[in-house]
Formats: C-alpha cells, structure tokens, sequence
C-alpha cells in the first residue's frame, strides 16, 4: 500500500501538471489573440456590407476582406469612445482615384464607411446634373447607377449638382457608386488621409437576406 507521504507526492504532482497545462493553454490562447489582433489591425480585415450605397459593385450582405498593408499599417487600441494608442506605419502607396477603401466615418469616428475615392488632394471636382468631372474632364464611370430621375437643384442639395472645389492636401474625395443613396464627400466634405482604414480587395462571401441564400456567384470575387 501506498504511504500517506507517497500519496501526497502524487497528488502533488497531478496538481503541478494540471497547473502547468492550464498556464501552457493560457499562454497559447494569449498568443493567439495578439495574433488576430496583430493580423486584423496590419494586415487584413473583413466587413460586412449593411446598406446600398454602393450598389451594385458592392450589395447588402456581401462580406469582403481589406488590404491595411497598402496605405499603411496601423495600431488602433481604445474602448468605447476613448483612444488608447494610435499609430499609422508607412505605406506602399497613398489612395488613387477608383480605389474602393473602408475608412472611419469623419463625422461619427466610431462607425466605419465604405465608398470609392474619385479624386485625390490638388484635384478639382465638381457635379453637374448628376455628371461627376474631376480637373474639368468628365469621368468615365461604368459602374455608377442612379436610381432617382430627379435633378436636384444646387441650392437645395449637393447632391446632383456641387462645387467645383479642389480638394485640400491630406485629403480625398469619396463618393458611393448609388450616387441617388450615398451619404459621402458631397455633404460631409473631402475625407482626411489618416481615416482610411484600407483599400477592399475581394469579396469572400455573399448572403441574399431577401431569399435567405447565398449569392454564389459573387463569392470569391476581386473588387474593381
């Protein structure tokens, strides 16, 4: 039979390897979390889209990844309301013209917006009846849609007929692709460089909640 000091050893050792298991998983799960935190707040990061105002480049229920890499990289630690630590990495390249980016709302910092930019800082923009022409030039826009026939006067909004206004350094100009259901540049003004949060590269997944079915002819598409 065991003796009362060899079965305390025992227990002793059971405890110790349990203790040791529990601080390996610990460890793991810590290291684990950074990563995602570290990958989601450098690397990648997927959204979903709630609502229409890039139709039909992008619809309602598409989810899609982001490069953060491009512009630069960033550490964004808060809670709630209160920015902790802030701090961009340089980037491979500043934002061009047609590129579709996901960026903090100026207006509200805490929602996150998704449009496309349409003219970088030094260009100037300008609406007529619905017509977007950057540096006097009408642009080539294929994927827009518009879904009021409507023509709103200057004076009452700038929806279909704003500027012309030459964007400020530091700044972009985003507008959604529904240009009849976008709230964007046209009424919040050019966007400050250090809101981007990064350029949408491809959309990985798409869900109708209409028909409550996946749109498998979107999923695994490049964003243009």
């Amino acid at each position: 039979m065991a003796t009362k000091q060899q079965k305390q050893v025992k227990k002793q050792g059971t405890n110790g390897k349990r203790k040791s298991e529990i601080r390996s998983w610990v460890r793991s799960l810590t290291v684990g979390i950074l990563g995602v935190l570290i990958f989601r707040g450098m690397v990648a990061q997927a959204y979903q889209i709630p609502s229409g105002s890039m139709e039909k480049t992008l619809l309602v229920g598409d989810y899609i990844y982001i490069n953060k890499m491009l512009y630069g990289p960033e550490i964004d630690l808060g809670m709630g309301d209160m920015h902790l630590l802030h701090h961009r990495f340089p980037g491979f390249r500043k934002p061009h013209p047609g590129d579709i980016i996901v960026f903090r709302y100026p207006v509200d910092l805490r929602k996150d917006f998704i449009k496309r930019c349409v003219a970088v800082e030094g260009q100037t923009v300008a609406i007529r009846d619905k017509i977007l022409y950057v540096d006097g030039k009408k642009q080539d826009e294929p994927y827009v849609i518009h879904e009021d026939n409507r023509i709103i006067p200057f004076g009452l909004s700038p929806r279909d007929n704003f500027g012309p206004i030459t964007i400020p350094k530091g700044k972009i100009f985003m507008m959604g692709d529904n240009r009849d259901n976008s709230l964007d540049s046209r009424f919040w003004g050019p966007l400050p460089v250090e809101l981007v949060k990064g350029k949408a590269i491809f959309r990985y997944f798409s869900w109708d909640g209409e028909r409550n079915w996946p749109r498998f002819g979107q999923i695994l598409r490049p964003l243009t």
